[in-house]
């Protein structure tokens, strides 16, 4: 079946397949890249989700309980097949396959969704700023959660598009079918991170008040709507349910002593000064969709994109085309809100202070920025339809060249998200190398007492199983050996300010100290040796 060159209608499979084909090559290309320069691990997040995955069965007390902590479960869920390869835990893999995976289906969604807002020539364009960003390629390369999260995000998107578009239509079988299917994939993203529960209420409030104007529609769909409604509620509270019962403290993640908060409070400097766009939505707003923009676009046409786009997203407003696609910019409002009330600073080098911190959050606008603008683009077209001809049969070829160019300059220039991934691990990676040839030295199935927050690397560099440590993920076992630590542990790993160096200052006895470990921009640690001899040491 051959594809109207200028109808804007849903694409068919055969019409996707080469889109998801040309996603994959590139993923491949990406992950050879990464992996052939050893930039899968670079960030730390990316190690501590690995970590988290690796505990969830190799620990001292499996299970559940392995997954508290501020961070959702499902990105650790997702990983756990593949982290359990001890290789592929080691080198990153682990958390590169699902996220490979993720970026392949994110493209194949986002032009199913241009489609039903463009010609296939604008909806090419648009896949193709979207599926070429560098910082997208990188990042899907790595255990981080934004390929999952964005790939959510659209075809979330997608499904809340085509359910109103069945609702208007009265196609009431296809209805309940995209309604249990958003039952599923919202629960999906509230468990992915915390911008997936207000993209899960957004979605409730938009298809409620789309059935609600259509009531023959409403009675054939309620079974589904009450699915739907049902697992969409019952997501979060299932998360208040978890770290209640585990932490006993159903908001643990947003005031506990990894939440965002704490970390901030941690990290600020003496003088108690915050981020700049602490309770300032203005600079929020500054710092966000600046940080979009330099994630999106090369040099300084990120200006230029941001403003096609927003033109883009009035045109779907006041032309009505498929309103339910709003929902992509969810991230924005998201955003300016944690940046300004919720203890979540970002930093880039064109903005004071001039460093790098969460810069990977601007991807999240990436694809309303890809759609919205080529929309825009697609509309300018059509105007010049009689009197350019010239002009419109050059704009997407010219288009096209733009994009490749806008990945070339990227490149060439290193992707912010990889930038800052590299600037930040630096120290990191130095001090988890040097600590893992430590570890390494330890005979085998020695008991070893080290806090696992902070760096987990090192025993991931070191190959070593999770469950050989006594550490914070087993909470009775990890007082106790804080207690006594020459008792329970046959050596010990104390790094300057956490809890089990407080534990070696207070109850040095039976201890042996063999040597301090000290890298520029880190903590020093100090490693002891029990002279006590240590029963059931892995139990």
């Amino acid at each position: 079946m051959k594809t109207d060159p200028d109808a804007v209608s849903p694409a068919t499979r055969q019409e996707t397949f080469p889109i998801a084909l040309g996603a994959v090559l590139l993923s491949f290309i990406a992950l050879m890249i990464s992996y052939s320069r050893g930039y899968l691990l670079l960030y730390g997040d990316a190690v501590a989700h690995l970590g988290i995955a690796r505990r969830i069965l190799d620990s001292r007390n499996p299970g559940l309980v392995q997954l508290g902590g501020v961070w959702l479960p499902l990105p650790h869920l997702i990983m756990l097949p593949f982290v359990q390869k001890i290789e592929w835990w080691q080198n990153g893999l682990a958390g590169a396959w699902p996220s490979l995976l993720c970026y392949i289906a994110s493209v194949a969604g986002l032009y199913r969704l241009a489609r039903r807002m463009m010609v296939p020539r604008w909806a090419l364009a648009a896949t193709a700023l979207y599926a070429l960003n560098p910082n997208l390629l990188y990042l899907s390369t790595t255990a981080m959660t934004e390929p999952l999260f964005i790939a959510l995000l659209i075809w979330i998107t997608l499904l809340t598009v085509e359910c109103a578009s069945a609702i208007h239509a009265a196609r009431y079988a296809q209805v309940g079918r995209r309604l249990l299917l958003l039952a599923l994939f919202i629960p999906a993203a509230v468990y992915t991170r915390y911008d997936g529960w207000i993209l899960g209420a957004a979605v409730w409030c938009v298809l409620t008040f789309t059935l609600a104007r259509r009531g023959d529609v409403w009675r054939k769909a309620a079974p589904s709507f009450a699915v739907f409604t049902l697992l969409t509620v019952a997501a979060p509270l299932g998360w208040l349910a978890y770290n209640q019962h585990f932490t006993h403290d159903p908001l643990d993640f947003m005031r506990g002593p990894y939440s965002a908060a704490a970390i901030e409070k941690k990290t600020m400097p003496p003088n108690g000064q915050h981020h700049r766009g602490w309770h300032n939505p203005l600079w929020a707003l500054v710092f966000y969709t600046r940080t979009a923009q330099i994630d999106a676009a090369f040099w300084e046409t990120g200006f230029l994109l941001m403003a096609a786009a927003v033109t883009g997203m009035v045109l779907a407003i006041r032309r009505r085309v498929a309103l339910a696609s709003l929902l992509l910019w969810m991230p924005l409002p998201f955003y300016i809100y944690s940046i300004a009330y919720g203890s979540i600073p970002i930093f880039i080098p064109q903005l004071w202070p001039h460093s790098y911190y969460n810069s990977r959050y601007g991807m999240e606008l990436l694809p309303a920025l890809s759609i919205f603008a080529f929309l825009a683009a697609a509309w300018i077209e059509s105007r010049w339809s009689e009197t350019q001809p010239l002009a419109k049969r050059l704009m997407q070829p010219v288009a096209l060249l733009l994009i490749a160019l806008n990945t070339v300059g990227m490149m060439h220039h290193t992707p912010l998200v990889l930038k800052e991934a590299m600037v930040n691990s630096m120290t990191r990676v130095g001090f988890e190398t040097a600590l893992a040839r430590q570890l390494r030295a330890f005979p085998d199935g020695a008991t070893i007492l080290m806090y696992n927050s902070d760096h987990v690397g090192a025993l991931q560099d070191a190959a070593m199983p999770l469950k050989q440590t006594i550490n914070e993920g087993d909470y009775d076992s990890f007082q106790a050996a804080l207690a006594a630590p020459a008792e329970h542990a046959t050596y010990v790993v104390a790094i300057a300010g956490d809890p089990v160096a407080a534990a070696v200052a207070a109850h040095p006895q039976g201890l042996t100290e063999l040597t301090i470990l000290c890298t520029t921009g880190q903590p020093c640690a100090r490693i002891y040796r029990s002279d006590q001899p240590v029963s059931n040491p892995l139990k």
